[in-house]
C-alpha cells in the first residue's frame, strides 16, 4: 500500500532553470508525475520526522539545505544523503538574494558550496534559492558553474502557521491540479510538515500521482 518512487530521473550536471512558478517544466517528467523537495533544513526537530515518513513510503525526495545549519548538524545532512535522498543547495543563509548587494551574494555562495563540499564530501549539482528569489548575480554565477537551478510546480505554502494536514493537504492537490505534477515544494524544518508528511503521502497516492526521485549524474 505504499506510495512508493515509481523511477528515478536522472539530470546531467549542467546549467538549466526548471519550474514553471518561474522556468520551464522539468524535461522527462510525464502526467501525473511529482518530484518531492524540501528546504530549509536539515532541522534535528523535524527532518528525522520527515525521513520516517518517507522511509514507510518507500518514498525518495529532494532536500535543498541551508548552508547554516549543514554546518551545524553535518551528521544529519549525511543520514539525509545516506538515506538515498538528493541534496542540493539553498544558500548559505536564508536570505532574499534579490536585495543583496553582489559582493554578498558571491560570498554567501562561496560559504554554501564550501560546506556542502565539506559536509557531504562531493561538489554539488542543484540550487534552490531561497524565497524563490532568483538575482542575476547568483543566475550568472551558478550557469558558470554548470549547477541546476530548481523553482517549483506547486507547494501547499506549509510555511504559514498553524496549518493542518488537512488544509495542507487541500492546498497541495489545488495548486497540483492544474499543471498535473511537477515538482512540489515543502519544509522540512517545519514541525507542522514533518507531523503531516504521512497523511499528505497517503492523499498524493489516493489522487493518482506517481514520485518520480530526481538525481544528477556524477561528476
Amino acid at each position: 500500500d505504499a506510495l512508493g518512487t515509481s523511477r528515478v530521473l536522472t539530470l546531467p550536471r549542467a546549467a538549466g532553470a526548471w519550474g514553471t512558478a518561474q522556468h520551464a517544466p522539468l524535461p522527462g517528467l510525464g502526467p501525473k508525475e511529482v518530484v518531492l523537495t524540501f528546504d530549509d533544513g536539515p532541522r534535528p526537530e523535524s527532518t528525522p520526522q520527515v525521513l520516517k515518513a518517507l522511509a514507510e513510503q518507500c518514498v525518495q525526495a529532494s532536500f535543498f539545505m541551508n548552508g547554516e545549519p549543514m554546518a551545524r548538524h553535518p551528521e544529519l545532512a549525511r543520514t539525509v544523503r545516506d538515506a538515498g535522498h538528493s541534496v542540493g543547495m539553498h544558500g548559505y543563509r536564508h536570505d532574499n538574494f534579490s536585495q543583496l548587494p553582489a559582493e554578498d551574494q558571491g560570498r554567501d555562495l562561496k560559504a554554501m558550496i564550501a560546506t556542502y563540499v565539506e559536509v557531504l564530501g562531493e561538489a554539488p549539482a542543484a540550487y534552490r534559492f531561497p524565497f524563490l528569489a532568483e538575482s542575476p548575480t547568483l543566475m550568472n554565477a551558478l550557469d558558470k558553474l554548470g549547477v541546476t537551478v530548481m523553482s517549483v510546480d506547486a507547494g501547499a505554502e506549509d510555511w504559514l502557521p498553524d496549518q493542518t494536514p488537512q488544509r495542507l493537504a487541500d492546498r497541495l492537490m489545488g495548486q497540483l491540479a492544474k499543471p498535473g505534477g511537477g515538482i512540489i515544494l515543502l519544509h522540512d524544518a517545519q514541525d507542522q510538515t514533518a507531523r503531516a508528511l504521512p497523511f499528505l503521502l497517503k492523499t498524493l497516492k489516493a489522487g493518482g500521482y506517481r514520485v518520480v526521485h530526481l538525481r544528477w549524474q556524477g561528476p
